[in-house]
């Protein structure tokens, strides 16, 4: 006899080699919450359709309880010889109860019981990385007011393109977030479907009640093939996913914001309690948790290539290799989180060079599009007015002046049309009050859109 749950056919005991390279406990002990949640209502089911007396349920369910309290006040022992946190819960178990603690088991296996439990463990983490999101969108429309009368100049190819309201800017961010939080609602309706009562393929040919668990545990479906369902890690990786995309938009506002800071662009001063210094450079101020959030994508996006990797080849149904996938999404949804913590208050904490960019915003001749702009509406196809505005910027260049430093006779040797009515358009205010469409950085949809995104936070 090895002592093991599944060791009634062995006749020799586990190399101890062998347990500590297939022991799962040293991370798989964050789902121990989980899975006394699960335990408890397969517990109450199992009274429910006559598996367990109402007393037999009731002592299970209180020694579960103070399982939980040991596990969280630090005071439970955990071994690799138990291999994973569903062994050592259901030991503990045993041990208090003997006999009836054995019949917890019941109609389940840890094939479907670890399922539920990551089911349970990602909802729960799904709400956690929403609300963090949540914060992070608020804290750039806390801006947005403050902020509203300055223009930055807006970057294609990192060239300098066209002008745009700061807050059009914050909100463009709050755009990214909110599709990634739709993402996440859409994955975890995906994931709330209980794999309870699978058991280990192919269900039980006890009298349980699937439906009654998924209730209990706040599921809102049952999964309908239990071969399929013990081999689903599909919400596991589509939450890799979301979470891959979260940082990818973090590096991405991480990389400007970084540029932003530096002394080429200075657009921002970053708060320093969000800085650290230079070991060797006294002067030195530099933007490192930017930097780590922009790093640590790395491992997000890796950690979801291993879970596709992990996967590819595996048969139907449950194989050992889904003991693999927790290390990874665990990783994620830890990294993300922590970025996605710092983030809000730096966001919130940062500070426009409002001297710096007024002083540089009418270099780039940010207003040329609004001049051509401005000759298609008297009449010149857009090609033709595009070819004659590069030309009135060549000639700025030349000389090292605006546009709108040109002489109208300039002007009208390009375009006989032009009068002075031209300079009315020129310039980084008049471009951005001359936007019109639908989205775009015109100050009366930048106010609306502010306004939407305010009443959209009230009463959260």
């Amino acid at each position: 006899m090895t002592g093991k749950a599944w060791g009634g056919v062995f006749d020799q005991a586990t190399d101890r080699r062998v347990e500590e390279f297939t022991e799962s406990v040293s991370f798989d002990r964050r789902l121990y919450a989980q899975d006394i949640d699960g335990s408890i209502a397969h517990a109450q089911m199992l009274a429910k359709v006559g598996l367990l007396t109402d007393d037999e349920c009731a002592r299970i369910v209180q020694a579960l309880g103070e399982i939980r309290q040991e596990i969280e006040q630090g005071r439970f022992r955990f071994t690799s010889e138990l291999e994973d946190i569903h062994m050592h819960v259901e030991r503990a178990l045993i041990d208090r109860l003997g006999d009836v603690g054995r019949k917890l088991h019941t109609g389940r296996s840890r094939n479907d019981q670890v399922a539920t439990d990551l089911r349970l463990w990602v909802r729960t983490a799904i709400d956690t990385i929403d609300r963090r999101l949540e914060d992070l969108q608020r804290a750039f429309v806390g801006r947005c007011d403050a902020d509203f009368d300055v223009i930055l100049p807006g970057y294609t190819h990192l060239q300098r393109a066209q002008p745009v309201l700061a807050p059009h800017y914050w909100l463009a961010y709050c755009e990214k977030f909110e599709r990634d939080r739709g993402r996440l609602r859409d994955c975890r309706r995906r994931a709330n479907v209980s794999s309870l009562g699978a058991a280990a393929l192919a269900g039980t040919s006890l009298p349980i009640d699937r439906h009654d668990v998924a209730l209990r545990l706040g599921f809102d479906a049952v999964a309908a093939n239990s071969l399929d369902v013990s081999s689903d890690r599909d919400f596991a990786l589509e939450f890799a996913f979301d979470l891959a995309m979260i940082a990818e938009h973090l590096s991405t506002w991480a990389e400007e914001w970084i540029l932003w800071s530096t002394v080429e662009f200075g657009f921002l001063r970053l708060p320093q309690a969000f800085c650290t210094g230079s070991s060797i450079m006294p002067q030195k101020v530099n933007p490192d948790v930017l930097e780590l959030i922009r790093g640590k994508t790395a491992r997000v996006i890796g950690n979801l290539q291993s879970l596709l990797v992990l996967i590819k080849g595996l048969p139907l149904a449950y194989n050992r290799d889904f003991q693999e996938d927790k290390p990874p999404l665990f990783d994620s949804f830890d990294t993300v989180q922590a970025s996605l913590a710092l983030a809000a208050p730096l966001v919130a904490g940062a500070e426009l060079n409002r001297q710096a960019i007024a002083a540089r915003l009418d270099q780039g001749h940010l207003d040329a599009t609004t001049l051509m702009e401005h000759l298609i509406r008297r009449g010149v196809p857009q090609r033709t007015a595009h070819g004659i505005v590069g030309r009135l910027v060549r000639r700025a260049l030349d000389r090292g002046v605006r546009l709108a430093d040109l002489a109208i006779d300039e002007f009208r040797a390009e375009c006989p049309e032009l009068n002075h009515e031209v300079y009315q358009v020129l310039g980084v205010e008049q471009a951005v009050r001359a936007m019109q469409s639908y989205g775009s950085t015109a100050p009366d949809r930048v106010r609306k859109e502010i306004d939407r995104w305010k009443e959209r936070f009230k009463g959260r």
